[in-house]
């Protein structure tokens, strides 16, 4: 029958002993002090778990070669995704509502059905549309660029000094302070 006994001496350090039926004693080399102060550190002072969201974001900016921006972007990111998502799944309540409204609930809210895809995806569109300007197809701004750019600008007129435009377009006139004015007096 082996039994066990664990003794700290006065430095800190642990010996370990094991009894058993011959009556023979082991002792293990002890840790050095250091080390187990170490030890004792780290149990007290858990380093503070990033959510995995704000890990998910730092992945993101690292995959798209954004190496420096300041500690607020990822919360403020997360803070858009999540009133965002809120925005959209309310809606996508309010159209399944709608579509699935039973003659029994007479037009009160809250049907209580399952959100379907069709629900989310309308939602998404009708979001996408006010909130979210589009960018204009390529080909557009081709036809639009194409088309400004066939009128010829204006010659230059050979002239002495500093070339500027038309005087109305100038802001060379004289600045007027009423304050001096009030002071001569």
């Amino acid at each position: 029958m082996a039994t066990g006994s664990q003794s700290v001496s006065g430095n800190g350090s642990s010996t370990t002993s094991k009894n058993n039926a011959t009556g023979t004693s082991q002792t293990n080399p002890s840790q050095p002090q250091a080390q187990q102060l170490q030890s004792q550190q780290q149990q007290q002072q858990p380093e503070p778990e990033v959510p995995r969201d704000v890990r998910l974001l730092h992945l993101i900016f690292a995959t798209q070669g954004i190496q420096s921006y300041q500690d607020h972007v990822p919360l403020q990111l997360m803070d858009f995704a999540y009133r965002y998502t809120q925005g959209v799944l309310q809606d996508a309540m309010i159209y399944n509502d709608h579509a699935h409204a039973n003659i029994s609930n007479a037009g009160n809210a809250g049907s209580h059905t399952q959100l379907t895809n069709e629900d989310v995806r309308l939602a998404i569109a009708a979001r996408t549309n006010y909130q979210f300007k589009p960018v204009p197809p390529k080909k557009l701004l081709m036809k639009l660029a194409e088309e400004r750019n066939q009128k010829p600008l204006p010659p230059v007129m050979p002239s002495w000094g500093i070339r500027l435009p038309p005087e109305k377009y100038c802001l060379t006139a004289k600045d007027w302070d009423l304050s001096d004015e009030e002071t001569s007096d």
